[in-house]
């Protein structure tokens, strides 16, 4: 799902349940180094022309399970088109490539990874997955289950925020391959995504393999139904960043002062989500001051951008990697595709 700019973070997780779910307890409470962080990052963010706030603070325990709950939704193309792709591609190229682990970022419940998972516990018994998310609580439920469905792999779950430099144990068995699925890539402004590749390259080998997938340029009305559901799941996910704001750094802002609005950026070639003051309304955060929001006015919270070949293949060339395979698939309406790049 969102756009950063020069805070460049993004995290993505989460766990669904179709049914009604007993509420979950509460996370750790942030030391006072994290929350001074995470507040310096939201002041900044808050003071700037565009208001904007990192969608990593969409992903705490609610925000994954309403994330996981939204790639079920009719309206949301991507994970059933990302899944049709690497259940026809994957298995082939895993037996092929027979990878000893697979690091993956930004894994949420893992579970389009799981058909990657299967190829390589049949190919590789004994290889190693690391999936890293920003969402600590969330991460370590789902491998528990993993490690239930998987028993021939070694899960390393990994809690880290994939904008920042990821220290990846110095074990790690090779060849690799290191994923970047559901668009994820599309949540960071052109310059920060060459950056992220360019530290993913820096972990690589040679032999090494990265898998992203990239959500793809189509009919506008397809891209902002996926970000306007009638259910109104994307809505409740873009607010949740305010009950996070309000728990993590005692703010007091009005969550039912504003309301949830995503357009597709034509110019930009980009999904823009923001949350829109319904009245004039004021915030507090201690420790950073009080923030007045003018009816009408929006905070954004993410960017979703979208890809041709050429800028994907940009991007790897940016990053030092070379694309080595392309998969897009026949649906022309639910336009992506999968990459394949390895070291240049």
């Amino acid at each position: 799902m969102g756009d950063v700019g020069d805070m460049g973070d993004v995290g993505v997780a989460a766990s669904r349940a179709d049914a009604p779910t007993p509420t979950p307890p509460l996370p750790p409470s942030p030391t006072p180094e994290e929350a001074d962080r995470m507040r310096a990052e939201v002041v900044a963010g808050l003071q700037r022309p565009q208001k904007e706030l990192s969608p990593k603070w969409f992903y705490d325990q609610r925000g994954s399970e309403l994330f996981e709950e939204i790639t079920r939704l009719p309206e949301y193309y991507p994970t059933r088109s990302e899944r049709a792709l690497l259940t026809a591609f994957a298995p082939e190229w895993i037996a092929e490539l027979r990878p000893a682990s697979l690091v993956e970022l930004g894994a949420g419940a893992a579970d389009k990874t799981r058909i990657l998972l299967d190829g390589i516990q049949a190919a590789s018994p004994g290889a190693t997955y690391v999936p890293v998310d920003i969402s600590a609580e969330f991460l370590e439920s789902a491998a528990e289950g993993l490690r239930e469905d998987y028993p021939e792999l070694e899960i390393q779950p990994l809690v880290a925020d994939m904008a920042e430099r990821i220290r990846l144990p110095e074990s790690l068995p090779r060849p690799a391959v290191f994923a970047l699925l559901g668009s994820t890539i599309g949540n960071f402004r052109p310059g920060a995504a060459v950056a992220l590749l360019a530290r993913t390259r820096a972990a690589m080998r040679d032999g090494d393999r990265f898998l992203l997938g990239a959500d793809l340029d189509k009919d506008v009305d397809v891209l902002e139904a996926a970000y306007n559901d009638a259910a109104g799941i994307t809505a409740a996910f873009n607010l949740n960043v305010l009950h996070v704001l309000n728990r993590e750094l005692d703010a007091d802002f009005d969550v039912a002062a504003f309301r949830h609005r995503a357009f597709y950026d034509r110019a930009k070639q980009r999904i823009e989500m923001h949350l829109v003051a319904r009245r004039p309304v004021t915030a507090t955060i201690p420790g950073a001051g009080t923030f007045a929001f003018a009816e009408g006015e929006t905070v954004r919270t993410e960017i979703s951008c979208k890809y041709d070949r050429a800028m994907i293949e940009g991007m790897f060339a940016g990053a030092g990697l070379l694309l080595e395979g392309w998969v897009d698939g026949p649906d022309h309406v639910h336009r992506f595709a999968l990459a394949v790049g390895r070291l240049s």
